[in-house]
């Protein structure tokens, strides 16, 4: 697996934002790529690659090369063009997509008005590849998950697809971009730039320079999926566009798109300009990161927008991470040093333990099935029903009374006592190991705890503390 991230900045909005900012186009997009970049660290992120759009030297090449090959098919032709454009989207609209009419309208994704634009630019045949777009959605070749983004994209391909401006003149730029090979004039529009980083990070156009064809093979063209996970706000870019880029210039298609969600704030979604942004690094700091993580992958809902508060967020953190896999740890390491000092029973799973063994043992492909469907909720909560399982293990068989039996010369009180022991320990270091790709820096406080065999294990220290609202560490009673 090979996991690409990065930023998209060739731009007009970064114009327009460096010019009020005072700051010349390169600095301002570095500056912001910079922090985007920095998120690595405070959300804990495994990525393999990062490129950006304006500076990576594999990108230009590689866009360049994706133009050339669709002007050879006879995919671009230059007319002039009089449309409504909003900056923000970087898209034109037709005028019955706007909300409030077809005279005044919004643009539906900033609620702002677009401009109207008069320009003469290079247009794409996306007309072309309709039938083709059409076919590999319906045959499920192309997977848009959920069901709901899938039947947007179709309804649109369906209602008819026309061909789509795929150049900026250069002076409206500011000269910022990539240009058009062969017309210098113009500068090439920003999603047709951007969505080619799938194969520009591969080295698609820059054989020779370090990272080539070979990486893009190996990745691109021999790999069994090829996975976009988007905001639902350019679905038809990843979904449509894209899907037509691909096939014009001979490339295999992606394999899903996985389509999240908006998270908002008293219902209007999350934005800069709005004032009511939520900057991530602030939350790390305050609650952690896997309060974070874990708010992320088990509120945020799968269809619909989900509104975000600190509370809520701290709320769920208690709930199943301090109160629940937290509290656990902590429980069974101090039953293991209380009646075993500190050593883990050799002794497995008997009677009762058998549910709790169960659930470890299926928790692998419960979660592997819940991911495939892009499900976090459903892995998630499969993670939180192992934690339930121990919980009655322990309340049903109460190790405390099976000690004061065993003391009292019941034999087998004690063997009862070393499998209920052996069972919870395992189930811990089960769930510290399908925590790790959720939250890992909890998950490697849960494994150096409870170790990996049948050895001593350490004595318990709060994995998941309580917070108070503040986050700052709660007292215990």
């Amino acid at each position: 697996m090979r996991f690409l991230t990065g930023t998209d900045e060739n731009a007009l909005k970064n114009v327009t934002a460096a010019a009020a900012a005072g700051v010349d186009i390169a600095t301002f997009v570095a500056a912001n790529a910079d922090r985007f970049a920095g998120l690595a660290g405070a959300l804990a992120l495994s990525f393999d690659d990062f490129i950006r759009t304006s500076s990576d030297r594999r990108h230009r090449p590689g866009v360049e090369r994706l133009w050339r090959q669709s002007a050879a098919r006879g995919d671009f032709y230059r007319r002039g063009y009089v449309g409504l454009y909003c900056q923000g989207c970087e898209q034109f609209y037709d005028a019955a997509e706007l909300v409030g009419g077809l005279l005044g309208g919004l643009c539906p994704e900033h609620g702002t008005a677009p401009e109207t634009v008069t320009e003469s630019n290079w247009f794409f045949r996306l007309s072309r590849y309709a039938d083709d777009v059409l076919s590999a959605l319906e045959s499920g070749r192309v997977r848009v998950e959920p069901a709901a983004r899938r039947n947007e994209v179709l309804s649109f391909v369906r209602a008819g697809l026309t061909d789509i401006s795929v150049s900026r003149p250069a002076s409206r730029a500011a000269g910022w971009g990539i240009p058009v090979p062969d017309d210098p004039d113009q500068v090439v529009y920003v999603w047709w730039d951007a969505l080619a980083n799938y194969v520009t990070a591969l080295g698609y156009g820059t054989a020779g320079h370090g990272i080539g064809d070979a990486t893009y093979r190996d990745w691109w063209i021999d790999s069994a999926e090829r996975v976009h996970v988007i905001g639902k706000g350019i679905v038809r870019f990843h979904a449509v566009y894209w899907l037509a880029l691909v096939l014009s210039t001979g490339q295999p298609l992606p394999t899903a798109v996985f389509v999240h969600e908006y998270l908002t704030v008293d219902g209007a979604k999350l934005s800069k300009s709005a004032g009511n942004a939520v900057d991530p690094y602030h939350l790390v700091e305050r609650y952690g990161v896997d309060a974070l993580r874990w708010w992320l992958l088990r509120d945020v809902a799968g269809l619909g927008d989900t509104d975000f508060t600190e509370q809520r967020l701290l709320t769920r953190y208690h709930q199943d991470l301090a109160n629940g896999v937290g509290n656990l740890v902590n429980r069974t390491l101090s039953l293991v040093h209380r009646y075993r000092h500190g050593a883990v029973p050799e002794t497995r799973t008997a009677g009762a333990g058998r549910e709790l063994a169960d659930r470890c043992a299926g928790l692998p492909s419960a979660i592997d099935r819940a991911l495939a469907a892009f499900d976090f909720h459903t892995a998630t909560d499969a993670i939180c029903a192992v934690v339930a399982a121990a919980n009655r293990l322990v309340e049903a068989e109460r190790p405390w009374e099976l000690a004061k039996r065993e003391q009292a010369g019941d034999d087998a009180a004690g063997e009862r006592l070393d499998a209920v022991l052996a069972t919870l320990v395992e189930a811990c270091r089960r769930l510290a190991h399908e925590l790790s790709a959720f939250v890992p820096a909890g998950a490697a406080r849960i494994s150096a705890q409870v170790g990996t065999g049948p050895f001593v294990v350490a004595t318990p220290q709060p994995v998941f503390p309580r917070l108070d609202q503040h986050g700052h560490h709660a007292p215990t009673a």
